[in-house]
């Protein structure tokens, strides 16, 4: 008598992963780490949840692996101004992406590195703590070019790029909390404008 066969091991998910996971950082970037339920995550992924935890683990995986999706994705505007040619440049660059990606027409307003954890309970603490790390390292990316634009007398001898690099990652991260309180993108770019007026210049 023949016996049905059981399913091949390592058989193709019934959804798109790339997918899902795009749905799952639009959550937690709206509602942030502990006000996306299990339930609205895989509501919003079209999943169950044993399917979340087959394929991105548990909720604090899947927000980590949510957080780094947003870096390479609307945040990615972060490592493109690194590359700009002068630290001026980078520094517009740096607040114009701000602007443009906390106040996207299609997507959840503010930022979800900088309001994703910001009131957590304890069971949030790794959580609150990836985003600082997160944070610091833009801090420390942006510090470190423009000691770069220092060393090449882009920026004035007695600039203190770890001060300057302050100044911009902070200003960048009120435009995203204010961005989240219904401020429009205009007066956010005039904001922008208003805080580089008095860059140092050699």
């Amino acid at each position: 008598m023949e016996t049905k066969r059981s399913s091949p091991m390592g058989r193709p998910r019934g959804f798109d992963t790339d997918e899902a996971l795009e749905r799952a950082m639009l959550v937690f970037w709206e509602h942030g780490y502990e006000g996306a339920s299990t339930a609205c995550l895989t509501n919003a992924m079209g999943i169950s949840t044993t399917s979340m935890y087959a394929a991105f683990g548990n909720k604090e995986e899947l927000f980590r692996k949510a957080l780094k999706r947003y870096t390479e994705g609307p945040s990615a505007y972060l490592a493109r101004a690194l590359e700009e040619p002068t630290a001026l440049d980078v520094a517009t660059a740096i607040l114009a992406g701000a602007v443009r990606t906390t106040t996207r027409p299609a997507h959840p307003h503010g930022c979800l590195g900088v309001q994703g954890a910001l009131s957590t309970s304890d069971s949030g603490q790794e959580v609150r703590d990836l985003l600082v790390a997160w944070r610091t390292d833009g801090y420390s990316c942006v510090r470190d070019r423009f000691r770069r634009a220092v060393e090449a007398g882009d920026l004035p001898a007695g600039t203190d790029p770890a001060l300057l690099a302050r100044y911009v990652t902070t200003f960048a991260y009120g435009i995203a909390v204010l961005a989240a309180s219904g401020v429009g993108r205009d007066e956010l770019q005039k904001l922008a404008d208003t805080a580089l007026r008095n860059w140092p210049l050699v």
